[in-house]
């Protein structure tokens, strides 16, 4: 299955600069695929070195930082020659192997022609738990989330929309032709969502039954990662936290509120456990901003925040969401409806390489999303309905005046003025072509 991160691995591959690579990302979301996919199409050889499923590999790093030896002794183990520049070498699990994590830094004063790209799904725990010493500004980073919207509908074979969508303008109403079908394949990625398992299982059985057994067998197994992994004294904590976002992300302020996580537990105490969520990649955080200024990191406040999932297809199976409910879009389902769109939007606002943050004034005004891009802060208001009146995006940009914000709904594509912002009216199936839209409106600007 295409995934856009193809392309990143292909700058990499290229950079002159280029450092051992650490690819981050939630379990089971699809490094080792997209890692391997990238060898075949790129390279002549691939070493794959796992640090879960050998306790060998381990101890070839226990000696020294020496890289000639530790590749000697790979090549003696793999039974292959590693040739810099045709070899690309794949340290997988390597939050299992802490003095791999510390090798890289010698990797990259030492070998700086060898093709490394490393992977850890609960690397940011194992970091902290460990202690390990991590070497800062040695390696380059990328993350990979569960597929977007736009990686789906390839995935079910419909290159051609995306085509179609690519330059589409903002003057012209999108007919039936192609809203239909993309209305039907985003009803279907709220009931899959973009677990790469999931999204296979579907396209080769479209199965409900079945993709909701894999959904099932993953948050098993995301729940076994807490016994594993996290701090014993944590785990309980992790649980309440983790049972609590769905609920909490379905109220009218979906501000997270910690009282609301277990009756009498105060922030000081539950912290620790929402921050293991944060790093092992389950959740998201996205943190209030009452003074829009650039940057926004500097003007945020960590004490308010909302907190998402990683996917909305596992968001639905922890809401106890049916498919047929999103896909007769009962009325029963208002309120979930909504908390799914923003999830929604919040993942592909990640996917797109942003970080979303959410502006408030006092208790009488909120817009969903606001983020960088183009050196400007950008406002997004997100409706899961047709009823795109918005007071607090207006109130937004009349106080503001950002040059371009988003509405982001059921409704068709259109552009307008709101006060003297490019208001940009997206249907929900299109959040996946934001940056062309940014793109287009500021070379108008």
């Amino acid at each position: 299955m295409y995934r856009d991160i193809l392309k990143d691995l292909i700058h990499w591959k290229t950079k002159a600069n280029r450092k051992p690579l650490l690819l981050t990302g939630v379990r089971q979301c699809g490094k080792t695929y997209i890692v391997e996919k990238f060898a075949r199409e790129n390279f002549r050889s691939f070493v794959y070195v796992n640090f879960e499923s050998s306790d060998q590999i381990p101890g070839i790093f226990e000696y020294d930082f020496d890289v000639d030896r530790i590749l000697k002794e790979l090549e003696f183990h793999y039974n292959t020659k590693i040739i810099p520049g045709e070899t690309l070498v794949f340290f997988d699990e390597i939050q299992v192997c802490p003095r791999a994590i510390t090798s890289l830094k010698y990797f990259c004063e030492n070998r700086k022609e060898l093709h490394l790209i490393c992977a850890g799904s609960l690397l940011g725990v194992a970091v902290k738990r460990d202690r390990v010493s991590f070497p800062v500004g040695k390696v380059n980073r990328l993350r990979l989330y569960p597929m977007s919207f736009k990686e789906f509908v390839l995935a079910n074979e419909r290159e051609d929309l995306i085509e179609v969508f690519k330059d589409w303008p903002t003057d012209r109403a999108i007919p039936d032709l192609y809203a239909t079908p993309m209305k039907k394949l985003l009803k279907e990625y709220f009931i899959v969502g973009g677990m790469p398992e999931a999204v296979k299982t579907w396209i080769r059985t479209h199965d409900i039954n079945e993709v909701e057994e894999i959904q099932k067998e993953i948050l098993s197994d995301y729940a076994d990662d807490f016994s594993k992994h996290a701090p014993a004294g944590d785990v309980p904590k992790i649980r309440w936290i983790w049972d609590s976002v769905p609920v909490q992300l379905a109220k009218e302020n979906n501000k997270f509120v910690f009282s609301h996580v277990k009756e009498g537990k105060r922030s000081v105490e539950l912290e620790d456990a929402l921050q293991w969520l944060a790093d092992s990649g389950l959740i998201s955080r996205s943190e209030l901003v009452e003074k829009p200024e650039l940057p926004l990191p500097g003007f945020a406040d960590k004490t308010a925040f909302k907190v998402y999932m990683s996917d909305i297809g596992l968001l639905r199976m922890r809401s106890g969401v049916s498919a047929k409910t999103i896909l007769e879009e009962s009325e029963q389902y208002k309120r979930f409806k909504g908390a799914f769109a923003e999830n929604y939007v919040l993942n592909e606002l990640l996917t797109l390489g942003k970080e979303p943050y959410y502006w408030r004034s006092g208790n009488t005004a909120e817009v969903d999303f606001i983020f960088e891009d183009m050196e400007q802060i950008i406002p997004v208001e997100v409706k899961a309905a047709d009823n795109t009146q918005a007071k607090s995006f207006r109130s937004y940009c009349k106080k503001y005046e950002p040059k371009v914000g988003f509405k982001i709904s059921q409704k068709n594509i259109a552009e307008n003025v709101c006060e003297k912002t490019r208001m940009i009216s997206l249907p929900l199936y299109l959040g996946w072509n934001m940056d062309h839209y940014i793109e287009k409106a500021g070379g108008q600007l």
